[in-house]
């Protein structure tokens, strides 16, 4: 399996899981709350949390995901087809696991929902372009 058919989203994932049990299973809402770097905005608010920083790189992760779905190869297929895993294993840990249950975490669910759907609508697209393309031939 190559690591381009990897979604990159999972990290996303796995970080989540990896501070709920480094939380040793304790309110994850506590942590996700504490502050990285406080960066003091123009409010005087201390901005930054672990929560914040953890939906930036989902955010810059799915970007990447989007971008991945572009292009079209035989490892695209599994790509997407491990999206959905992931997608389907976010869904069920955000239903059935109580630590699961907060706003970050349900952002890391929407958007593997934004990959699987978007990396199989873009495909089709691609993949009809490519074969408008070399039929005019």
């Amino acid at each position: 399996m190559s690591l381009k058919a990897l979604p990159l989203i999972v990290i996303s994932f796995i970080l989540y899981n990896a501070i709920v049990l480094l939380d040793r299973g304790g309110d994850a809402t506590v942590f996700l709350a504490q502050k990285v770097f406080p960066i003091p905005l123009m409010t005087g608010v201390l901005w930054l949390t672990w929560g914040d920083l953890l939906i930036l790189l989902t955010m810059g992760l799915l970007f990447i995901e989007l971008m991945k779905a572009t292009y079209t190869s035989s490892a695209s297929l599994l790509d997407h087809g491990l999206s959905m895993l992931v997608f389907v294993a976010c869904l069920i840990e955000f239903l059935l696991v109580k630590s699961a249950g907060t706003s970050v975490f349900f952002i890391i669910v929407v958007a593997t929902l934004i990959d699987v759907m978007a990396g199989y609508t873009i495909g089709i697209r691609v993949a009809r372009r490519d074969l408008s393309i070399g039929g005019e031939n």
